[in-house]
């Protein structure tokens, strides 16, 4: 491969750059191994550092990924497609669908690492919710697993007195999942409202999601709000920003 672009552009992203329309012209297909460090330190004449730069660049953009022993492999992880709008139509939860079944067709989705206990409400939830501080919630917290490849942390929090008893409190919240359970309370969600912002990952958080080195997350805090304007449920994620595309589809 011969560089092009700009002289005053750093070398390692012209290497990057031209990887990158390798991938996309299908040059390196879903699981093939890129050229190694020192391939391309051969190729382009440059320094270690510079190649490992330019490798560096792919695995931020979620295009690569490394494999410890092994090299830098084109990601074969297919991105989400994550529907902003249609997921939480009424027509998707209360027919007793998954909000999730909007966004992975025939992909196979695990949830794991489950716990449903009650705790105090932290002061950023409580002031959403509108309730008294450290008042008692329902906190759901899961993982989300798309193909074998964790992709979403979600913890909700809900008022413990306005779902006591029911489904909300179980692992299994049944058919339609929790909006489905809120308006067989009476409850029914009937607008939400996402405040999205990226932020590098705690390390727990780059655990749990097994993220490369260098990718950032997707937060994303939904509120559900009943009729009147309450609101029943504060759901933070935490979302593996290579793992997505985040779509919101809307009439003008």
């Amino acid at each position: 491969m011969a560089t092009q672009g700009s002289g005053r552009q750093p070398k390692y992203q012209r290497i990057a750059e031209e990887l990158r329309g390798a991938i996309q012209a299908g040059e390196y297909g879903p699981g093939d191994r890129l050229p190694g460090e020192n391939d391309l330190m051969a190729t382009y004449e440059v320094a270690r550092m510079t190649a490992r730069q330019a490798l560096g660049v792919l695995q931020n953009e979620g295009l690569a990924e490394s494999r410890k022993g092994a090299g830098v492999f084109v990601r074969a992880f297919k991105p989400l497609r994550r529907r902003g709008i249609q997921r939480l139509s009424r027509d998707q939860w209360g027919s007793g669908r998954s909000i999730w079944s909007a966004d992975i067709e025939d992909r196979t989705l695990v949830v794991d690492q489950v716990q449903v206990y009650e705790a105090a409400s932290p002061e950023r939830i409580s002031q959403v919710l509108g309730t008294e501080a450290e008042a008692p919630v329902c906190v759901r917290s899961r993982r989300f697993v798309l193909d074998d490849k964790p992709v979403l942390l979600s913890t909700s929090y809900l008022p413990a007195d306005l779902v006591a008893g029911s489904a909300i409190t179980q692992e299994d919240t049944g058919p339609g999942g929790t909006y489905a359970r809120l308006a067989e309370l009476g409850y029914k969600p009937v607008h939400f409202r996402e405040e999205i912002r990226c932020r590098m990952p705690s390390q727990e958080e780059a655990s749990r999601l097994q993220l490369s080195m260098g990718t950032p997350v997707i937060m994303v805090c939904r509120t559900a709000f009943a009729d009147e304007g309450r609101p029943v449920e504060v759901n933070e994620m935490t979302l593996d920003s290579a793992a997505y595309v985040l779509e919101y589809d809307f009439d003008a």
